[in-house]
């Protein structure tokens, strides 16, 4: 059995199973658990498909950091719930969801899946820390396409992507990523400043889409190069110089906001699969009301143990 290391986007992976899984789905006390039951059949899925021999929970302990909104005002600043209080920024999650999210812990401490999170960090810096730092095979599995800079041939590491759904996922090696987009991963951070990305608030360049962008990066390498060159006058078109030239100040602290944090001291947990306690699981099933779908997943970890 090869070594083999799943991280999961935690909250990528809960929020797509409860808006996925119908909200009837209730606990014995009338709570809705279909967030939970989704991200175990999730859990269930990816194991078999797979197979991993370490699974870690990584997680939003800061889904908005500060550092990075102070660099650009505007991340994330769509999902900011709004209230009252003064404090750190809340996420707009809905109430239905918001309860689960206790049950959604219990449950993948009864499978034995080790939850991590980094204060002022998001879970996208816990993959990479844990991603850039593993000595196995790494499968990230995210519906969030800023991960696919982790894409790494040589050290064995691949994005598996949501975001078509659990019954169309994407595996994205380099060879994927430079068909999808004419990149390479290890550029996909700058291709993003470029273009901009509506769900993460990023503005991107005016006028500068995914071919331009793409264009650009081929012909210079990286965004440093890209913006030399604007400054330069060469390599490009006058409009487009002009438009890069326009956003230099957002071009200078973008790529902070946009790459991923590789180098946490992320702790060494256990993460290997192990076979679940049966009592713990069976407590866990019996609060919930989620014993066929923890019993699936139970029995795809117990598979690869």
């Amino acid at each position: 059995m090869t070594d083999r290391l799943m991280l999961l986007d935690t909250a990528s992976l809960y929020f797509r199973a409860f808006y996925g899984v119908p909200d009837t789905v209730k606990a014995p006390d009338g709570r809705p658990v279909n967030a939970a039951r989704g991200l175990l059949d999730m859990i269930a899925k990816l194991v078999t498909t797979y197979e991993p021999t370490h699974v870690i929970a990584c997680w939003d302990d800061d889904w908005r950091p500060q550092w990075r909104v102070d660099l650009i005002p505007s991340y994330k600043a769509h999902r900011v719930a709004e209230i009252i209080e003064t404090g750190p920024d809340v996420e707009e999650v809905p109430d239905p969801l918001e309860i689960q999210i206790p049950v959604i812990r219990a449950e993948l401490d009864a499978l034995g899946i080790p939850v991590v999170g980094i204060a002022a960090h998001e879970a996208d810096d816990v993959i990479a820390s844990y991603a850039s730092q593993a000595e196995i095979a790494v499968d990230v599995i995210t519906g969030d396409r800023d991960l696919f800079q982790l894409v790494d041939d040589a050290r064995g590491v691949r994005v598996i992507y949501t975001g078509r759904g659990m019954s169309n996922l994407d595996v994205l090696d380099e060879a994927a990523v430079v068909s999808k987009y004419g990149i390479l991963p290890a550029q996909y951070a700058d291709f993003a400043v470029l273009r901009g990305d509506a769900s993460d608030g990023l503005p991107g360049v005016a006028g500068i889409g995914e071919k331009t962008a793409a264009s650009l990066l081929a012909a210079h390498g990286d965004l440093a190069a890209i913006a030399s060159a604007a400054e330069r006058g060469e390599g490009m078109t006058a409009g487009v110089r002009a438009k890069i030239v326009a956003a230099t100040d957002y071009l200078a602290v973008a790529s902070r906001v946009v790459e991923v944090v590789r180098g946490l001291p992320v702790p060494a947990v256990d993460a290997r699969l192990r076979i679940p306690d049966p009592a713990g699981l069976e407590a866990i099933a019996a609060a919930w009301n989620l014993g066929t779908p923890l019993d699936r997943a139970a029995t795809a970890i117990a598979a690869r143990a």
